[in-house]
């Protein structure tokens, strides 16, 4: 893929002094961390490569970008655009320079979940961004850690009692929290204004809606769907749905959430229609193997999930994520309705 980049320096002679360092690489093409000698800042310039689809995403982004920055005035909820220019057939994005994603950070911490008032902090921000687009009728169609920065990469090192056996001479003993809560929204090239039946697949599998695998057509409500994936992760440390393949994720949403409602799955159509049988959902007759049905079988419930992470709380947030992660996506939560939810109230917030 590199080979078909333009040549990095001269491509940014005008803008910059010098490349700090590349932050991020992808199948769109790359981030580099560079200085902005005109406003003496460092900046994130995305390179996307000069291929069709790529370019085409790289213009909804820029577009949506400009849209966001007209409305979001103090600019903290979305990445903000800098600057961009076409540079011999590649698109190149100069965005403001944000720390680690979540996405990021948990991997350098071994996986393991963040506190729970971290976690409030960050849903609420997260959700005021998704209300705040939903209010713009956009919708993200791709929330996943790996598309939500905290702003700073500063972090303090904490005793991890759940390591407790340890010992404090143990680098495992201690883990990484982030000293600012504060988080920005990125990625907006899969951004889409609300259309009438829409049923092509969004999103990143771990973080996709039952209606967008099911072919039931899609709405605001998946980017909900995703928040409620999200945050599961951030208390868990883990993606809450770890597969690659429909019905086994569809198998693993019954067994965390409960039944699929009957009603969807008689609406199913092709080719979604292979994963139903007699009225309910062809599991564990359709798996494709052992292992498929074993990793299903290890999940357990929402509740038991979260209560195994979350000491204070849990009965607020179990309450939260049971509105953003109901199957109906007209019953599931408003990110307006959400964000009145006891949970994340800022009586909770720390001060």
């Amino acid at each position: 893929m590199l080979s078909t980049m333009p040549r990095i320096e001269s491509c940014f002679i005008v803008f910059t002094d010098k490349i700090q360092s590349k932050m991020g690489e992808g199948t769109f093409g790359q981030v580099l961390e560079c200085w902005d000698r005109e406003k003496k800042e460092m900046v994130a310039i995305k390179i996307v490569r000069g291929i069709k689809k790529y370019r085409e995403a790289a213009m909804i982004e820029i577009e949506v970008l400009q849209q966001l920055g007209k409305h979001d005035k103090n600019g903290n909820r979305c990445v903000q655009l800098r600057n961009w220019f076409d540079y011999r057939n590649h698109i190149c994005i100069v965005f403001e320079k944000l720390g680690p994603s979540l996405y990021d950070f948990l991997r350098k911490n071994n996986y393991r979940s963040f506190p729970i008032d971290l976690v409030r902090e960050i849903g609420r921000q997260l959700l005021d961004c998704v209300a705040f687009m939903h209010d713009l009728h956009m919708i993200h169609t791709d929330l996943k850690p790996e598309n939500i920065l905290l702003i700073s990469s500063d972090y303090v090192k904490v005793p991890d009692y759940k390591s407790s056996s340890r010992s404090p001479k143990d680098s495992s003993y201690f883990k990484r929290v982030p000293k600012s809560s504060a988080i920005k929204v990125i990625d907006f090239g899969s951004t889409t204004y609300e259309r009438q039946d829409q049923t092509y697949i969004v999103s990143t599998r771990h973080y996709r809606a039952p209606e967008v695998i099911l072919g039931l057509g899609w709405s605001y409500p998946c980017d909900i769907w995703s928040v409620g994936c999200i945050l599961v992760e951030l208390c868990t440390g883990e993606a809450l749905f770890q597969t690659h393949e429909n019905l086994e994720h569809l198998a693993m949403m019954e067994r965390v959430l409960g039944p699929i409602p009957q009603h969807m799955l008689k609406r199913v159509e092709r080719p979604a229609e292979k994963y139903v049988r007699k009225g309910r959902l062809d599991w564990p007759e359709g798996a494709t193997s052992r292992e498929s049905i074993k990793a299903v079988q290890k999940l357990h419930r929402l509740q038991n999930l979260v209560m195994q992470h979350v000491d204070h709380s849990a009965g607020d947030l179990i309450h939260l994520l049971q509105g953003l992660l109901r199957y109906e996506p007209s019953e599931r939560m408003t990110a307006r309705e959400a964000l009145r939810h006891p949970f994340l109230s800022r009586d909770h917030f720390r001060r």
